[in-house]
């Protein structure tokens, strides 16, 4: 049996042991109810000693019993939603099997996953059928019985309602709702029967730290923020690469970037040295997934390229050949980066994200105003993009020119993620200066992308001469290449003009 995975969507209620179940169906509900039928289930829940799983929302147990036998994990998805992945028990059954850890690996990593909680439910599960007899949800009454298994507290007994859709719309939730209210039901206050169990071990902080009026805040305050948000986005864009999603390397190394930029930009607020080694960690994990990505880009780009020339200009196995080079490249990418993905490296490297985010190490001026700090921070990553453009000018020679031009991409770049960082703070000022920093890194970048391609074609090209080929298509996608950097770069030059040249401070103080 293979693994299984859908979303789940439901809702719970906490209700009295003593509180009679009560009729669901009214006339013009829609809906019939059919036969109950009774299941004793048992669940044994795993999670690493400091519980990271749960903090995240997450669960995954062991259950016996009912038709859904199995290994689960269960992964919040939005209000009322969890993506819920299935696995048999298979014949170690006392540990999950590593490919159902793959959408939480980066939580998980390479801690020890030990029993923390045994809850036994007797339940009595009630469909709603539709017109045609289909399952449109079950209500489910439960009765539970749990006790954790860390040694720190003892046995709980409570009942709680479940309503979960099967082939009905979300409507069917808010329609069941009111019955079980009135009859002395009222909405779950935890979210799992696990967190429930655990309690207080796993008690929320105070709140979303992105819903903060940032614009009246501190450095600090943004900078935390920031930090939060950017570890998370790193974390779940591994769990995309681990599924083998569309784009995923790609968004997983945007992910690293924007956190090292961020560490680069607000450095000055941080303890002298503090985040260095984390940067070049960042650094590290970017360059591991760089083949792969770039592999794929210019695969895409020149099958593109080949579509639109004549058949006549097209002499040879070029397509062949450029396709087996770079889907040999990818596949070698992709295997290095699915390797430092399981290393204990980068593990360290979330580690470390995590005590950062926990306690950054900032230093007291970071408790000023954001407004009055911001400016001076996004003004030293413009001035390095300045330093970057007049070395341009003075490049001797095309090799150095090409250094200089993706030397100032890489500014730029930074440049466009402290402005975005600024958002909250300066709205409208910071999403029109990221948006004039973005066009100007567009162009760099379709320039530094034509100096890989031709790189490559000239190689490709030697390599299709020496095994008796023509190569003339390749010296043609070659010129074609040469004559896209030179688009590339007279379009920087007139985004590089029509970027705000006034000081950074002044600009976004308006």
């Amino acid at each position: 049996m293979a693994t299984t995975r859908h979303q789940e969507i439901e809702r719970k209620y906490d209700v009295r042991p003593s509180t009679v179940f009560p009729s669901l169906v009214d006339e013009g509900s829609g809906f019939t109810v059919g036969q109950p039928v009774e299941h004793h289930l048992e669940a044994v829940y795993v999670d690493t000693s400091g519980l990271d799983l749960t903090r995240r929302g997450v669960t995954l147990r062991r259950r016996t019993g009912g038709d859904d036998a199995g290994w689960h994990l269960k992964v919040p998805d939005g209000r009322d939603r969890r993506i819920e992945v299935r696995r048999p028990l298979g014949r170690d059954s006392d540990q999950p099997p590593s490919e159902l850890l793959d959408p939480v690996r980066a939580v998980v990593r390479d801690r020890p996953l030990v029993p923390v909680a045994r809850i036994s439910t007797r339940r009595r599960e009630y469909p709603l059928l539709g017109p045609e007899k289909n399952v449109l949800a079950h209500v489910c009454d439960d009765e539970v019985d749990a006790e954790r298994l860390d040694g720190a507290g003892g046995g709980m007994r409570w009942r709680e309602w479940e309503v979960e859709l099967a082939d009905g719309e979300l409507s069917l939730l808010d329609t069941v709702e009111p019955r079980l209210l009135d009859a002395g039901a009222s909405p779950a206050a935890s979210g799992s029967k696990l967190a429930r169990v655990l309690g207080d071990s796993v008690a929320a902080s105070g709140g979303d730290p992105a819903s903060q009026d940032l614009a009246a805040g501190s450095a600090a305050d943004l900078v935390r923020v920031l930090l939060a948000e950017q570890a998370r986005k790193l974390q779940d864009r591994d769990a995309g690469v681990r599924a083998e999603r569309s784009n995923s390397i790609h968004k997983l190394r945007i992910a690293a970037r924007r956190l090292r930029s961020t560490l680069t930009t607000y450095r000055p607020l941080f303890a002298p040295g503090a985040t260095d080694s984390l940067r070049d960690e960042l650094r590290w994990l970017g360059q591991e997934l760089a083949e792969a990505r770039d592999a794929q880009v210019l695969r895409e780009h020149l099958h593109a390229v080949l579509a639109d020339e004549p058949t006549e200009l097209v002499i040879g196995q070029v397509a062949r050949r450029i396709d087996d080079e770079l889907t040999t490249a990818y596949q070698a990418g992709l295997d290095r980066a699915r390797r430092a993905l399981d290393s204990e490296r980068y593990f360290r490297l979330l580690d470390g994200l995590d005590e950062l985010v926990a306690a950054p190490p900032l230093r007291p001026e970071a408790d000023d105003p954001a407004p009055a700090l911001l400016p001076r921070l996004l003004a030293r990553d413009a001035k390095r993009v300045h330093r970057a453009v007049s070395y341009i000018k003075a490049a001797p020679d095309t090799h150095e020119r090409d250094l200089a031009l993706h030397e100032a991409r890489k500014k730029v770049k930074r440049l466009r993620y402290a402005a975005e960082s600024a958002i909250p703070v300066f709205e409208g000022r910071a999403k029109e200066y990221a948006t004039h920093a973005k066009q100007l890194q567009k162009t760099l970048g379709v320039r530094q992308d034509s100096v890989v391609a031709r790189r490559l074609l000239r190689e490709y090209g030697v390599s299709a001469h020496l095994a008796g080929e023509n190569a003339f298509t390749f010296g043609r996608l070659h010129g074609l290449e040469q004559a896209r950097a030179d688009r590339a770069e007279r379009a920087f030059r007139k985004v590089w003009r029509a970027l705000p040249h006034k000081k950074v401070g002044d600009w976004f103080l308006g």
